[in-house]
């Protein structure tokens, strides 16, 4: 009798615990976020990616001089009491005391004032909806930037009372007026070194 194939569409996908989620977190340096049984590798990405990150931890940095604020870059989680355990945004700023969580070992940010995604190609919808959504949930968060990396657009999300209020921004001459570190971001500098096709 000959041997049935089995197509690998037949086949379920595998659905991760959180502990294994964990095992790999602690054994890699790579960084992971779980998604609902799903582990996506957050590490690598695009030259583009990289260095409007870089732009954005190294301008943060500087934009906070003289104020007791706190720049990180894509390293520190966040915790997502919504979407747990936690998320590796690119950017983030604390203000005042910075306050921390241990979450399996790891150190856990859990007061962030600002927020900020690159955009990717495999994580966008996240990014825009389920991340936004966690993150706009966080007592402490006043803004959440969206950065588009294939042209200059940076979507703001800024708290206003109990709603939060979207403004867009596409010019490389245009600023983002960051009321949560009371800053200016040009999009130049965020741009800086990127060439667009």
């Amino acid at each position: 009798m000959p041997a049935m194939a089995v197509s690998l569409r037949n086949i379920p996908p595998h659905r991760y615990t959180l502990e294994e989620y964990f095992a790999l977190e602690r054994g890699s340096e790579a960084r992971y976020e779980f998604w609902d049984g799903e582990i996506v590798c957050m590490s690598g990405g695009s030259l583009q990616h990289s260095i409007i990150s870089d732009n954005l931890h190294v301008l943060s940095s500087g934009l906070l001089s003289g104020q007791d604020c706190r720049a990180f870059s894509g390293g520190m989680p966040i915790k997502t009491p919504a979407l747990p355990p936690y998320r590796y945004p690119d950017a983030s700023v604390v203000c005042g005391r910075m306050l921390t969580e241990k979450i399996n070992g790891i150190d856990v940010l859990i007061n962030p004032v600002l927020v900020v995604e690159v955009l990717s190609p495999g994580t966008e919808q996240l990014d825009r909806e389920e991340k936004r959504l966690a993150y706009q949930k966080l007592a402490s968060l006043k803004e959440y930037l969206i950065v588009s990396q294939d042209a200059p657009h940076v979507t703001q999300y800024l708290r206003q009372g109990r709603q939060w209020v979207r403004k867009d921004h596409g010019d490389l001459h245009a600023s983002v007026e960051l009321v949560s570190i009371r800053s200016q971001l040009l999009l130049s500098d965020i741009y800086q070194g990127v060439t667009f096709s």
